[in-house]
């Protein structure tokens, strides 16, 4: 596709109903194909054009989850315009106007784009509403009062007067913006909580979402790289002349990471790496596996780690409980495995360095290529795109591809713009992947069944550590290693929570989708589950009533069991050897509540199927039912992955897994039937594209332990 064709499908992007950034050479942005003659911007977040289009600014980054559709949606429901005429576009990367709330920069991540920009963004639209109906009050003199907003008119009923948000548009520029204005009551909502459609679904669907792959400009290199086999291997010598002499190859340049060929295609670049002749220098690399990992990791559990809670005396109650239970629970490596590989084009010129990438953590690489290039940050222009999926694997803590991307262009004197492409394979054996984790739990029951004690150590590399968020990490707790952990809804009165974070493993690490709470949920709520068996109560009887001061969570459970038939006998399998049971779970994630019923069958083999999963979601006021559906029933799926299949393993230092194939995502045939039930709610916001993930591995587990009587403490679980 050349830059012509670009420029075309932005057209028709702009037609499907959303505009999408791509950016002409010489040119910050290019006009919007509609809108193009806005006249009124009333703040960073929307503007109005003389056509009546509304173009809502998002300074989050579109990657599946609904952002684009949650995130104008607020704005078009205080703004009471027409959701027809309403498109988006992305923010530039200007931490002054576009920073996450929650964060102080820029950036997508922690389920947080709905949550930060709940109040901002509604008092935007309320902004622009209020200067377009002052605008025509003083046009028809009459008081502002007196008018009205019903999608995208503004009205004087009793003049009969009326004009839309684009005959208005000029005159409302000229209005002062509002110091305080009035907010809708959440009764009055037309759009909010309604099924209104999705923004990007035409254009994903047809084929006009413009994603990195889709961008060529003028004289574009492609690049991919040839990566060490080990974790911190250097390149020790090359032989490049085999992949010179192959037609269309360009360059052969040598950067920290490895050997970047650049060709005229990515498929010449491929065939030119494979002939590449490298020679690495391991003396430096990692080379341990997994088994060995996890061995130095049990070794850490026997003794006692950092402490990141404290309450009364866990080691006394243990040591005087009626009933001491004792688990140990592992976890693997996972790698985020989204649909899009990494990929992203720069160009360097006398303007600056301009970027065009699906971008995550846009104030964290923006300043990170300025140092990288010697360039003041606003030189550094970022045009965030759709992505593939991502995961958390775009927010990379080390700007790790974004610099690779650089370091090509810079290698070759910036004499051409550069694509980087990641493969599949390059991918899945890159690193940053969820870290791997050993957990070991101690409890005890009094003679009446009731939870006295609670001791959970964990061991686990630190994400945190010598990232952009290094703060976080206090007295050498990682936040999002124990979240999840340290902070039990449950009323237990000694608690305990220790944490080990070993510094001497050469794995890259990074947040995973809902990060933490992919492993402490499964550990807290199986071992929870076991101790209820332990005590003789039923699992949903025995939670609630250890949270009673805790009404969100116990709201959930309570709907999750009701909707599932908790208490009923399940259907018998009429197959001879099969056995049934039923599991369940609730966590708190990104400040959302989920339960989940788990049903499955065990097979006379061993091997097992999840038949049904029901979940009661409680996310605060929902902004579309949809999009909350959509991504809770994608993150069962993609938990489910992880919990049949999922695993990094490492042999020799060397990533054992390279592709789908031996990396296995579920497939149609093993998603299960899923029910999700929203809480209705007042409550802010919440998040919702990670909480629908931690609860669903220990309901599992705790179903199949229903089904056979026995705990799997360790994922995945591939059979029984």
């Amino acid at each position: 596709m050349t830059i012509e064709n670009v420029s075309r499908r932005r057209f028709f992007h702009n037609a499907a109903g959303l505009t999408l950034a791509i950016y002409l050479p010489g040119a910050l942005a290019a006009p919007s194909a509609q809108g193009a003659t806005a006249s009124f911007e009333p703040n960073a977040f929307l503007r109005i054009g003389e056509d009546g289009i509304v173009t809502v600014t998002s300074k989050h980054l579109e990657m599946g989850q609904g952002a684009y559709t949650g995130l104008a949606t607020i704005v078009a429901e205080e703004l009471d315009a027409d959701w027809s005429r309403v498109h988006v576009e992305s923010a530039p990367a200007d931490n002054k106007r576009y920073a996450n709330l929650n964060w102080g920069a820029q950036g997508t991540g922690g389920s947080s784009a709905i949550a930060n920009s709940w109040k901002q963004l509604r008092t935007a639209g309320a902004s622009a509403r209020a200067m377009l109906v002052a605008a025509a009050a003083r046009q028809w003199k009459v008081p502002a009062a007196q008018i009205t907003v019903d999608n995208g008119v503004v009205l004087h009923k009793a003049s009969g007067r009326k004009a839309t948000f684009g005959q208005l548009a000029h005159a409302a520029a000229a209005e002062t913006p509002p110091v305080d204005v009035k907010l809708k009551d959440p009764k009055d909502f037309r759009l909010i909580g309604k099924h209104i459609p999705r923004r990007d679904s035409q254009a994903k669907t047809t084929g006009k979402a413009v994603f990195t792959q889709d961008v060529h400009l003028p004289g574009m290199l492609t690049a991919v790289v040839a990566h060490p086999p080990r974790f911190g291997a250097k390149v020790k010598s090359f032989d490049a002349s085999k992949a010179k002499a192959i037609k269309g190859v360009v360059d052969v340049v040598q950067i920290p990471s490895g050997m970047a060929v650049l060709a005229r295609d990515t498929w010449t670049a491929r065939k030119a790496r494979d002939a590449l002749a490298v020679e690495w220098d391991e003396s430096a690399a990692f080379k341990l596996g997994s088994a060995e990992i996890m061995s130095r990791y049990r070794e850490l559990a026997k003794t006692p780690g950092m402490p990141a809670v404290r309450n009364g005396d866990a080691d006394g109650a243990i040591a005087g409980g009626a009933k001491v239970l004792e688990a140990s629970y592992d976890f693997p490596f996972l790698a985020h495995a989204s649909m899009e590989p990494l990929n992203c084009v720069i160009r360097l010129d006398k303007e600056g360095c301009t970027v065009w990438n699906g971008e995550q953590l846009q104030t964290v690489d923006q300043a990170r290529l300025a140092e990288f290039f010697g360039l003041a940050p606003e030189n550094v222009r970022i045009n965030t795109l759709y992505a593939g999926g991502s995961f958390g694997r775009r927010a990379a803590k080390d700007s790790d591809y974004i610099l690779e991307a650089a370091q090509i262009v810079k290698a070759i004197g910036g004499r051409a713009p550069v694509k980087l492409v990641w493969t599949r394979e390059d991918d899945m054996r890159g690193g940053y992947y969820r870290p791997m984790f050993h957990h070991r739990l101690w409890a005890s029951l009094d003679a009446q069944g009731n939870l006295t004690g609670w001791k959970h150590r964990l061991v686990g590399q630190s994400i945190l550590a010598n990232s952009p968020f290094a703060a976080r990490v206090k007295d050498g707790i990682d936040d999002t290693s124990v979240e999840g952990a340290s902070n039990l809804p449950y009323a237990i009165p000694n608690v305990q929570v220790e944490l080990h974070t070993p510094t001497d493993i050469g794995v890259p690490v990074q947040w995973w989708r809902s990060v933490g709470s992919t492993h402490t949920a499964f550990s807290t709520e199986a071992f929870i589950d076991e101790l209820a068996a332990a005590a003789g109560k039923d699992p949903v009887a025995w939670r609630l009533a250890m949270l009673e001061k805790q009404p969100r969570h116990a709201g959930v459970l309570k709907l999750a069991a009701d909707k599932a038939g908790w208490g009923q006998p399940l259907r018998a399998s009429t197959i001879s050897g099969e056995r049934r049971g039923h599991g369940v779970a609730v966590h708190k994630a990104f400040g959302t509540f989920v339960a989940q019923v788990a049903e499955v069958t065990v097979k006379a083999d061993g091997s097992y199927r999840v038949d049904r999963v029901v979940c009661a979601v409680d996310c605060g006021i929902v902004v579309n039912p949809d999009v909350v559906k959509a991504q809770i029933e994608g993150g069962i799926g993609y938990a489910l992955s992880a919990v049949l299949h999922g695993a990094i393993t490492l042999t020799d230092g060397q990533v054992d897994q390279s592709n789908f194939h031996d990396y296995q995502p579920i497939r149609i045939t093993e998603m299960p039937v899923v029910e999700v039930h929203i809480v209705p709610s007042a409550e802010a916001p919440t998040g919702i594209g990670e909480p629908g993930v931690p609860p669903l591995a220990p309901a599992i587990a705790n179903a199949l332990a229903n089904a056979t009587g026995a705990r799997r403490r360790a994922l995945p679980i591939t059979s029984v």
